[in-house]
C-alpha cells in the first residue's frame, strides 16, 4: 500500500483582538486552537465571526429567492390542495433522499391529507435506476396521482418526465444535482444549481431544499399548519450532513437549528425512531458526527442491504413509539450487515491490489463476480483514499435484467426504490442519459411492455461505483469512456456506471491512459496526501479543547474536522475486538482501543482506531495524526486516530541523515557539486512532517551514477543493489524526459526511415534509441508501424537497414490494420514518457523508501504515483 505523504499547515499568525474575540465565545480555555483554525478557513473578520459561530445572528436566505420556480411550486400546490388532487412525492434512497422524502411528507401533509390525498414513492436501490423512471410513472398513473414532487432527484430525467406529461401528470422538481442545458418541461424546478456559486442557497442538499418549498407553502398559507415549521430541522440536519455537502451559508444555518432540534430527541421523543436509533449507536444528537457516523449510515445501509427503503420514511415521521423502534431495530441490523459486508469486500479488493504492479495504475478498475453493488461505493472510497488513485469498483455477477442489476426495469409489479451508486451519494440519475445518447448494443435490447421506449438489456453488464481522490475531477474522465459505458451519472468526486463485461479491459486502459495524460500536462502525481491543521500534544487534549472545537461545528465538506499531529508519541493498552450486532452476532467488522502517550504528559489519552488489528498499531515511538472527538458511552472525549507513522518509516522519510545512500542530481547539479547531498525537488511539499532539515557535510565520494530515466522500480532496484554490492552510494543524475509529443517522436522517427532509405546508411537499435529516447520494446513498435507504410526494415548484425520509400503519404489513405500499429506506438510512447516524466520528478523520499526499504510494503505497490 502506498505510503502517504504528510502536510501539516503553516502555522497563522492570528491577531490578538481575533483571539480576544474567539476566547469570548469559549471562555472555558484560551481559544488559541480553534483561532488558529477559524483564521486558517478563512474567518477573519468580527462580523464573519459572529454569523459563523451563532446561528441566531445569521440572516437565513428568503425559499422565494428561487424566484418564479418556487412561487410556480407554491401556487401549483395550492391548486392540488383546491381541487383535492393526489400529490406523490417522489423520493430516493440515500439519507439525503429518506430526509427529502420525510420533510415532504410531514411538511405538505399539514396542507394534503396523508395517504388519501398524498402519497410517496422511493425506488428500489437494487432494482430500479436513480431518478424518475416510466415502470414508476405508469404504477403512480394507474393510481390517480395528478402531480409528482420530486425531492433529491429528477432534474435531467428528460424522457420520463415527458413521458410522465404524456400520462397527464404533472411534475415540480426539488433537486440539488446536475442541470440539464435546456430547462425541463416541469411546472416547476426548484434547484440552487441556478445560482451563482456565492450564493449562500448554491450548495442545499435535496432534503434542504424540500425545506425551502416546505417554507415557502408555511409563508405563503400560515394558519393551515398545525405543525411547526421548526419540528423539520432536525430531519434536514441529518439529510445534509449525511450528504456531505459544502456547510457554509444556509447550508451551516440550517445544520445549526436541525443539530439544537436533535438533540432533544432523547428527551422530548417527538421522533421516536430517531430517537431509538440514537440510543442503538450509542449518540446524543449534539454533535455533526453523531449524524456522519451514527444516523447517517444506519439509515443508508437499509438500501444497500435490502434494497427497499421506504420503511426509514415511517421510521422518521411516525409517532407510534412502539412501531417505529421495531423499524429501528431493524436498520441497526442492516447496518451490521452492512459492516461485515464492507469490510469483506475491501479485504477482497485489497488481495487483488496485491497481486497487481501499481507503479503503473493511475485508476484503480476492478471487478468480481461475487461483490454486492450496494456497498461498492463504500469500499471503492476507503481505496481510493488509502491508495492515493481515484478507484472503480464494479459487480459481474447479473445478468442485465436480472436480480439486483443496476437499471433494471422489470415487468409486473415493482417494488419501490431507485439505484445510485455509491458515496451517500447525489449522483447525476444514470437512466436520463439515454434522452441523449442511444444504447451502446439496441440490438441486445427488447421492449418493456410498459414504459414506451423502455428497454430490456440481456447482455452481461457490470455497474458499480467510483470514487475520486486528491481533488481528480472523476467525472470527467469516466465521461472520456462514454463510448464504452452502457449508462454512468456522477460529479467530480463520485460516479456510478455499467458497461458490457467484455468492454471493462478496454475501459481500465482507457481511463488510466487519460489520466496520465493529465498528470503529465500538469506535473503532477496521485499520492496519498494526509494533512494536519495543527501540531499538539497529548498534554493538550481532553475537555476543554473539545469544547473550544465546537465552535467550528458542524464540520463537514469546507469546514472539515480539524486534524492534530502529535509528534514521537506511543501507544499503550492496545487491544481489539470485532463488535456486536442486536443478536449478538460477531460483525466481521473491528476496531482497537489504545492509549497514546508523549512527553508532555505522565498520562495517556484514550483512543481509538476504526477499522485496524492492534497489530498494525506501531510498536514504538511514531507520529500520529488524531480527530478529537467524544465517547457518549464512556462520557468523556477521546481521540480517533486517522493515520500513524511508524519510526523506521519517519526516520526513511524526513531525516537527511537517512538519505545519503541516493544522492540526487536531477536538477542540474554536476558530480563535483559542493552540496553532493542536496535534496531539492521541485514537487516536494516545503511542509513535509518530520525534523528539520539541515546541510549534511559534503564528503569526498565515487557514487554509481544513474544517466538514463528509469521506466520502472525494478531499474532503480537493481542500479541500488549494484551500489550496495560495490559500497557506493548511488547518484540519479538523468536529464529532464524530452518534451516532443507522441506523434514529434513518430514523425522524427518517420524522418529518419526516410533518410536512412534515401542515403542507404544503417543505424544501430541503440542509436535510434538514444535519438528518439524510447526503450527497445518501444521502438520496436514503431519499426512495426513504419512497415506498414511501405518501408522494408532489415536486420544487419548489430544494425538495421531501412529501404523503400512512401513519398508523400496521406494520413487518411493509411489502411486500418497499419492505423492500428501507429496507435499502439503513440500509446506505448505516451505511456513511456509518461513514466519518465514520473521517475525525473519523483521525490528523493519516496525513491528512498522505495529501495532502501522495500520490505516495508511490497515495491511496486508502496509507489506514490496515480
Amino acid at each position: 500500500m502506498p505510503q502517504p505523504q504528510w502536510h501539516v499547515q503553516p502555522s497563522p499568525d492570528v491577531p490578538q483582538w481575533f483571539l480576544d474575540a474567539v476566547k469570548s465565545y469559549a471562555p472555558a480555555s484560551e481559544g488559541y486552537y480553534a483561532a488558529q483554525l477559524l483564521w486558517q478557513r478563512g474567518i477573519r473578520e468580527l462580523n464573519q465571526l459572529a454569523g459563523f459561530i451563532n446561528p441566531d445572528l445569521y440572516q437565513p436566505a428568503s425559499p422565494f429567492e428561487f424566484g418564479q420556480e418556487m412561487k410556480r411550486a407554491v401556487q401549483r400546490l395550492q391548486q392540488a390542495r383546491d381541487n383535492r388532487e393526489k400529490v406523490t412525492i417522489w423520493g430516493d434512497f440515500d439519507a439525503d433522499g429518506i430526509t427529502a422524502t420525510s420533510v415532504l411528507w410531514d411538511g405538505l401533509g399539514q396542507f394534503l391529507p396523508q395517504n388519501q390525498h398524498l402519497t410517496y414513492y422511493i425506488p428500489n436501490r437494487l432494482t430500479e435506476s436513480h431518478g424518475l423512471n416510466c415502470p414508476g410513472i405508469d404504477q403512480l398513473a394507474e393510481s390517480g396521482t395528478q402531480l409528482i414532487v420530486t425531492c433529491d432527484t429528477g432534474s435531467t430525467n428528460l424522457s420520463e418526465i415527458d413521458y410522465a406529461s404524456q400520462l397527464g401528470i404533472d411534475i415540480i422538481i426539488t433537486d440539488h444535482h446536475t442541470l440539464p442545458e435546456e430547462r425541463p418541461n416541469v411546472v416547476s424546478i426548484i434547484n440552487p444549481r441556478y445560482f451563482a456559486e456565492t450564493h449562500p442557497l448554491f450548495h442545499l442538499s435535496g432534503v434542504a431544499v424540500a425545506y425551502k418549498l416546505v417554507e415557502a407553502l408555511y409563508q405563503i398559507l400560515p394558519d393551515i399548519p398545525q405543525q411547526p415549521l421548526e419540528d423539520l430541522l432536525d430531519l434536514v440536519a441529518i439529510g445534509l450532513i449525511a450528504d456531505l455537502v459544502q456547510l457554509s451559508g444556509d447550508c451551516r444555518y440550517l445544520a445549526q437549528r436541525g443539530i439544537q432540534t436533535l438533540q432533544q430527541q432523547l428527551k422530548t421523543c417527538t421522533r421516536p425512531g430517531v430517537a431509538k436509533l440514537l440510543e442503538l449507536c450509542q449518540r446524543s444528537g449534539d454533535r455533526p458526527t453523531d449524524i456522519s457516523f451514527g444516523l447517517g449510515p444506519r439509515i443508508n445501509a437499509v438500501s444497500r442491504i435490502q434494497g427497499d427503503a421506504s420503511f426509514c420514511v415511517e421510521l422518521l415521521t411516525r409517532r407510534d413509539e412502539a412501531y417505529t423502534q421495531t423499524l429501528a431495530l431493524e436498520t441497526e441490523l442492516a447496518n451490521s450487515r452492512r459492516k461485515s459486508l464492507q469490510k469483506d469486500i475491501t479485504e477482497q479488493v485489497k488481495r487483488k491490489l496485491a497481486q497487481l504492479d501499481l507503479s503503473t495504475t493511475c485508476v484503480i478498475v476492478l471487478d468480481d463476480p461475487q461483490w454486492s453493488a450496494g456497498v461498492l461505493g463504500l469500499v471503492a472510497g476507503q481505496i481510493a483514499q488509502e491508495y492515493g488513485r481515484p478507484t472503480v469498483l464494479l459487480s459481474t455477477g447479473e445478468e442485465w435484467g436480472g436480480e439486483g442489476a443496476e437499471e433494471t426495469k422489470e415487468k409486473g409489479e415493482l417494488t419501490q426504490h431507485s439505484v445510485r451508486a455509491g458515496f451517500e451519494q447525489r449522483l447525476s440519475p444514470i437512466a436520463q442519459r439515454n434522452s441523449l445518447n442511444p444504447p451502446l448494443h439496441p440490438q441486445n435490447q427488447v421492449p418493456y411492455e410498459g414504459g414506451e421506449g423502455s428497454t430490456l438489456n440481456t447482455s452481461p453488464i457490470a455497474r458499480g461505483s467510483a470514487r475520486s481522490v486528491n481533488g481528480i475531477d472523476l467525472y470527467e474522465l469516466v465521461q472520456s469512456q462514454d463510448h464504452l459505458l452502457h449508462r454512468f451519472g456522477g460529479h467530480p468526486f463520485a460516479a456510478g456506471l455499467s458497461l458490457p463485461v467484455e468492454n471493462i479491459p478496454l475501459f481500465s486502459e482507457g481511463i488510466n491512459q487519460k489520466l496520465r495524460q493529465q498528470l503529465a500536462a500538469q506535473d503532477a502525481f496521485l499520492a496519498p496526501v494526509v494533512t494536519a491543521d495543527i501540531v499538539v500534544t497529548v498534554a493538550a487534549l481532553g475537555k476543554p479543547l473539545f469544547q473550544e472545537l465546537k465552535l467550528l461545528e458542524p464540520c463537514g465538506m469546507g469546514n472539515p474536522v480539524p486534524k492534530f499531529l502529535i509528534e514521537n508519541c506511543w501507544f499503550e493498552s492496545v487491544w481489539n475486538r470485532n463488535t456486536q450486532d442486536l443478536k449478538g452476532k460477531k460483525v466481521q467488522y473491528i476496531k482497537t482501543e489504545l492509549e497514546i502517550w508523549d512527553d508532555s504528559t505522565s498520562m495517556g489519552f484514550p483512543g481509538i482506531w476504526w477499522g485496524h488489528y492492534r497489530d498494525e498499531v506501531p510498536k514504538g515511538r511514531c507520529n500520529a495524526i488524531v480527530e478529537l472527538d467524544y465517547n457518549n458511552f464512556k462520557k468523556r472525549p477521546e481521540v480517533r486516530l486517522v493515520a500513524v507513522q511508524s519510526g523506521d518509516r519517519i526516520s526513511s522519510f524526513n531525516l537527511p541523515s537517512q538519505l545519503d545512500l541516493i544522492l540526487d542530481w536531477r536538477d542540474g547539479m554536476q558530480e563535483d557539486s559542493e552540496n553532493l547531498l542536496s535534496m531539492s525537488n521541485p514537487l516536494t511539499p516545503p511542509a513535509l512532517v518530520g525534523e528539520p532539515r539541515e546541510t549534511p557535510t559534503p564528503e569526498p565520494i565515487d557514487p554509481l551514477t544513474v544517466r538514463e530515466c528509469p521506466t520502472s522500480w525494478d531499474e532503480l532496484q537493481l542500479w541500488f543493489r549494484r551500489a550496495m554490492q560495490s559500497e557506493r552510494k548511488l547518484a540519479i543524475a538523468y536529464p529532464p524526459p524530452p518534451q516532443l509529443s507522441s506523434r514529434q517522436v513518430w514523425e522524427t522517427l518517420v524522418g529518419l526511415a526516410k533518410f536512412l532509405s534515401r542515403t542507404g546508411k544503417s543505424a544501430t537499435l541503440g542509436q535510434l534509441q538514444d535519438k528518439l529516447e524510447l526503450s527497445d520494446r518501444t521502438l520496436h513498435r514503431g519499426l512495426t508501424a513504419l512497415s506498414g507504410l511501405g518501408f522494408q526494415v532489415t536486420p544487419q548484425g548489430g544494425s538495421i537497414q531501412i529501404s523503400g520509400s512512401i513519398g508523400e503519404w496521406d494520413g487518411d489513405a493509411i489502411d486500418p490494420t497499419t492505423k492500428e500499429s501507429i496507435q499502439l506506438f503513440l500509446s506505448a510512447v505516451e505511456e513511456e514518457q509518461f513514466l519518465r516524466h514520473y521517475f525525473y520528478q519523483v521525490p528523493l523520499s519516496t525513491i528512498h523508501g522505495m529501495l532502501v526499504f522495500p520490505e516495508q510494503g511490497d515495491a511496486p505497490n508502496n509507489i506514490m504515483l496515480g
